[in-house]
């Protein structure tokens, strides 16, 4: 009997120095972290009930395997309690409270791993730091990090696109369709896993985001691989076949080596996932910015004029247009440099200074990852050329760049994306970028840059009848999904009839006025590029045209009201002391909706909203005593709330 007792308080004993558990300040979410027969493993619950069901973690590298034979060297604790501020995100200032747990093992070979967790109340951050006495660089082959969803959750996540699939081969761009409901472990599209972010349903219970932030040139960006039917998704690395075949698909790393961070949010509603800041909250800035740089409104003649358009009278059609709607910027696209020359750029762009307005300039990132032929090409890929070109750029007062076509994922890109931003800044200039990864916590590591699209956007609307069909339910997905953990530049809000110049001809817009009015709003980018034409100036009533000349593109607070991903969303933003609520529905039937808004009670607000001829009206209204305002949504339709 003796023995009996003995034995059950050693593995106890043995137990509780394996085993740690680290907790959110408010208690409700949990992650435990054990080491099971040497591999390490976690678990993530959030008021008692399973999230994540016990998950591997770890790395695979040149000096020696940190995933399986470990031994346990002890534990940290500490709190975290910061504040910082975001001038061009979806909120202004952020206070983040977080408790961290640092799990330190020893591989055979005598060098140790550290398993870095930061728990919020909703948001885990988790990444890996290796240290050394022997070494001082590795290569990282493989994360074995895991996500074991347990059997009746479903997706919302888009597949990884084959390198050099696409229009000219510029795959993979993060421009592909989300599952809708999808069941764990279906197979992917292309067979090649699923890229970030991504979106879970666990049942009854909740919602999981998976995304990832703190890639630099210090590391490639991750993906999931494809899932098994238990519902085990695992950490893959870039494709071989990516950036042209350039480089490798493997990870050089300096010891001691921090890894990026795997975010997981966690809520029993959407609402911590649409108003998470994991992506921001663990990184910090890589250098000082050069001066403010300004978030805004712009024109751009190419989303519906095209190509053709790219000549010195239609931009200045267009820039004529920004100073109408008192907008801060045009984007003068792909092309300018065959169509306007580079000789004829000092005088367009001294005409849209003139008329108060900026100019940003579209580039090529290179061309030698895929076949893509606009240019400017060749004046961004080295560091001699980026400096000549962006000297130029700064002594003629160009404010931004769209920088185009990147070839994936891979640390050698990341490290183009890096230089690119960081000589920016030297010269004063934000970037955007297009045809791109999804920026992983770039809006705080690098404070130029001001956007990025990394998603299936509006350029699709024109190009096939298809995918204008679905604008509507990509609408009620983005702010679940791509758009919560970064900024989006989607280039939306169209008032043609038809997705063309003369709005007759090309795809048919199946959304109304109201719709396009709520994406200003639902869609987050420190510099929107809108799809206004100069025809919409005498075409759209007074109503349109006001709100659309003051509508901000940056936002002091973010929350999320209804909604469920592919059918309807209703999120509110606030800039200064104006309240924004933007609504749309995906749906073919009208929806009406209770809108829970206790801090406006007894407030006034305009309303924006299609009338049973589907066309925009402006009314007033007011959120009663309780806290309620109720709005009815047309089919495809849209509402936009504010206040004064």
């Amino acid at each position: 009997m003796k023995k009996i007792v003995l034995l059950s308080a050693l593995l106890a004993i043995s137990s509780a120095l394996t085993a740690q558990e680290v907790q959110g300040p408010d208690g409700a979410l949990k992650v435990n972290v054990e080491l099971k027969d040497g591999n390490p493993i976690y678990s993530v619950h959030y008021n008692n009930k399973i999230f994540l069901e016990p998950s591997p973690l770890g790395l695979k590298t040149s000096i020696g395997d940190f995933s399986a034979r470990l031994k346990q060297l002890g534990h940290q604790v500490r709190t975290i309690d910061e504040t910082y501020t975001m001038p061009h995100a979806k909120v202004s200032r952020v206070h983040y409270q977080a408790n961290e747990l640092v799990c330190n093992y020893l591989n055979e070979k005598g060098d140790t791993l550290q398993v870095i967790f930061r728990v919020s109340n909703n948001d885990i951050a988790q990444a890996y730091r290796i240290s050394s006495p022997k070494h001082t660089h590795c290569i990282i082959e493989k994360e074995t990090t895991g996500f074991d969803f347990p059997s009746y959750t479903t997706t919302f996540i888009t597949p990884q696109a084959p390198a050099g699939d696409g229009w000219m081969g510029t795959k993979p761009s993060y421009e592909e369709e989300y599952t809708l409901d999808e069941a764990i472990g279906t197979p992917s599209r292309y067979k090649l896993g699923y890229t970030f972010p991504a979106l879970f349903h666990v049942g009854n219970d909740g919602w999981v985001l998976v995304s990832e932030t703190g890639v630099s040139s210090h590391y490639a960006g991750t993906k999931l691989s494809e899932g098994t039917q238990d519902g085990l998704y695992t950490i893959a690395f870039p494709e071989k076949a990516e950036n042209g075949g350039v480089g490798d698909a493997t990870i050089a790393a300096s010891i001691p080596s921090l890894t990026s961070w795997k975010t997981i949010t966690v809520g029993e509603t959407l609402k911590p996932i649409v108003e998470t800041t994991s992506a921001y909250d663990n990184v910090r800035p890589f250098y000082e910015p050069t001066q403010v740089y300004q978030p805004g409104r712009s024109t751009w003649s190419w989303i519906l004029w095209q190509d053709a358009s790219c000549n010195y009278k239609d931009q200045q059609t267009f820039i004529d247009l920004a100073a109408a709607m008192g907008y801060e910027y045009i984007l003068i696209d792909a092309l300018w440099d065959k169509q306007i020359g580079y000789e004829n750029m000092p005088s367009l762009i001294a005409y849209a200074q003139s008329k108060g307005v900026d100019v940003l300039l579209w580039y090529n990132s290179n061309g030698s990852c895929n076949d893509a032929p606009q240019g400017p090409k060749h004046r961004l890929d080295s560091a001699p050329a980026r400096q000549k070109e962006m000297a130029w750029m700064k002594a003629l007062g160009v404010k931004g760049i769209k920088v185009d076509f990147f070839g994936g994922d891979k640390q050698a890109t990341m490290k183009l994306y890096e230089d690119i931003l960081t000589d920016a800044n030297q010269y004063g200039i934000a970037v955007v970028f297009h045809g791109c990864t999804l920026p992983r916590g770039w809006e705080r590591m690098y404070p130029n840059h001001m956007s990025s699209e990394a998603a299936l956007v509006s350029e699709n609307l024109v190009f096939g009848q298809y995918h204008a069909d679905k604008e509507a339910q990509r609408s009620t997905l983005y702010p679940f999904i791509r758009n919560a953990v970064s900024a989006m530049d989607f280039g939306g809000v169209f008032f043609n009839k038809h997705f063309s110049k003369d709005g007759v001809n090309g795809t048919l817009r199946k959304t109304t006025d109201a719709f396009q009015i709520a994406t200003s709003v639902l869609y987050q980018s420190g510099i929107q590029h809108f799809g206004i034409t100069p025809n919409n100036l005498t075409e759209q009533p007074e109503f349109i045209l006001d709100f659309m000349k003051k509508v901000p593109t940056v936002w002091d607070e973010t929350r999320f009201i209804d909604g469920y991903p592919g059918k309807y969303c209703v999120i509110a933003r606030r800039y200064g002391n104006q309240w924004y609520i933007a609504a749309t529905n995906a749906t073919e039937q009208s929806i009406k909706l209770n809108l829970s808004l206790p801090w406006l009670m007894n407030q006034q607000v305009s309303i924006i909203h299609d009338n049973e001829a589907r066309t925009a009206s402006l009314s007033q209204g007011a959120v009663n005593k309780k806290g309620i305002l109720t709005i009815e949504i047309q089919p495809m339709g849209g509402a936009m709330i504010y206040t004064k």
